[in-house]
């Protein structure tokens, strides 16, 4: 069944696939880092990670300019709309945003359902989500995003809805009472997340009271993160050729090649132009990064575009507050998917940076050397200080033994002096305590 905000309800149709046609517009005056083709390719991986999709065709649209009441000219509607006819297209996939009235007349005009990029990634996140803050998540950007598209969406929302007669006026319009009907459920959404945040947060506290510091997987969807979380933890976390196989977090413990422990964080992976409303949904999940010891930006070295990928990650990590001074890490996975000479030339490139390693996590090559730098970043210089703290304070002492960081020990009539010798990052948790 099509949703009020031109959507559809794919799930319904899984014993019978939905026929689908996918558009790119290549507007000439808007830039873009990537190549509209590439762009294309992975809407397509898009669509298809969708159960029940059928992708009849696909194709680039040059665009001079847009036009804001269709997007595209008149030319461009008819000749698209005998195509759709004659392939029976049941769903339109726009790569790129589509203004609400934009879609109310293509809808019309070509008689098919549309999605743009940002309803279809929120499809595949609600199809995806497992965990009940996934599925929160999911459901409040949903909500936030059907709430913009509201505004002269649907003609019949300008229709006004009289009242009983208890106050005076016409009565509020059908556009009032959807948006008020979804603020309702979007407080209700939050108020339930705030619970499940807490929990998260307790735990992140409990985690900050152990010597084991968190190493956190970022990346491109599709970069490899699972796989590569797979092969380091031993996990059998879902990892599939696949955009967005893995939404919620999870986290296992490491033992590195120095004996070090450290808690592996796998994380939702990233997209271009990921809708805003999905970046503020999953912030308390994403949130495991910017508590992060150490960030493994993990790449797909053997697509195309991975630079222009790598930089799309790099902007989303800005704009969530991930602090300058934070560690990272380039991981170049993929290696088994390039030519020899090509495999050799980026194992001598990774090799000539710092803070580059080449692997590939689907065969463990380089994952060894990739363990022994995670161990290196962590030996990091000590210094020692005297600390005097008063018997009030035993939860302070009790992190210090736990740490090993005590040198030294004398009991007073006031309390314990102590001797430590820590790092700047244990200093800064001893400080947070």
């Amino acid at each position: 069944m099509p949703s009020r905000d031109g959507g559809v309800d794919l799930h319904e149709t899984a014993a019978q696939p939905t026929r689908a046609w996918i558009l790119h517009p290549d507007i000439r005056a808007e830039s873009s880092r990537r190549l509209p083709e590439l762009r294309l390719a992975e809407a397509e991986s898009l669509a298809v990670a969708l159960p029940g999709m059928e992708v009849l065709g696909a194709e680039v649209v040059r665009l001079p300019r847009v036009h804001p009441g269709t997007l595209f000219g008149s030319g461009k509607l008819a000749e698209l709309k005998a195509k759709f006819h004659a392939e029976e297209v049941e769903l339109l996939l726009i790569d790129g945003p589509v203004s609400p009235i934009q879609q109310r007349n293509l809808e019309k005009e070509w008689g098919v359902k549309l999605l743009d990029r940002t309803s279809l990634i929120l499809e595949i996140f609600a199809d995806r989500a497992r965990t009940r803050e996934g599925v929160l998540q999911v459901e409040l950007a949903a909500l936030s995003y059907q709430r913009t598209r509201l505004v002269r969406a649907w003609t019949h929302l300008e229709r006004q809805r009289g009242g009983f007669g208890f106050v005076g006026g016409p009565g509020e319009t059908q556009k009032e009472a959807d948006r008020r009907a979804i603020d309702d459920q979007v407080i209700r959404i939050r108020r339930q997340l705030e619970k499940v945040v807490k929990t998260r947060e307790l735990h992140r506290s409990a985690r900050r009271k152990v010597p084991f510091p968190v190493v956190a997987l970022v990346g491109y969807t599709n970069a490899g993160k699972s796989t590569l979380f797979n092969r380091m933890t031993g996990a059998e976390v879902l990892a599939k050729d696949m955009l967005f196989a893995t939404l919620d977090p999870t986290m296992r413990g490491v033992t590195l090649p120095s004996g070090r422990k450290v808690i592996l964080s796998d994380t939702v992976g990233f997209i271009s132009d990921l809708p805003t409303q999905l970046v503020a949904a999953f912030r308390a999940t994403l949130e495991e990064v910017l508590e992060a010891d150490l960030i493994l930006h993990v790449r797909d070295i053997a697509h195309p575009e991975t630079a222009e990928q790598a930089a799309d990650v790099a902007d989303i990590l800005q704009s969530l507050g991930v602090k300058a001074e934070t560690p990272m890490v380039e991981v170049w996975n993929k290696l088994d998917l390039l030519d020899p000479t090509t495999h050799e030339a980026l194992l001598a490139q990774s090799a000539a940076r710092d803070g580059v390693f080449a692997v590939s996590a689907l065969t463990g090559e380089g994952i060894d050397t990739l363990l022994e730098a995670v161990s290196r970043a962590f030996d990091e210089e000590k210094s020692d200080r005297d600390l005097m703290l008063g018997f009030a304070e035993g939860r302070r002492r009790a992190w210090l033994h736990a740490e090993g960081v005590v040198q030294e020990e004398v009991q007073g009539e006031e309390g314990w002096a102590i001797r430590v010798r820590w790092t700047a990052r244990q200093e800064k948790r001893y400080r947070e305590l």
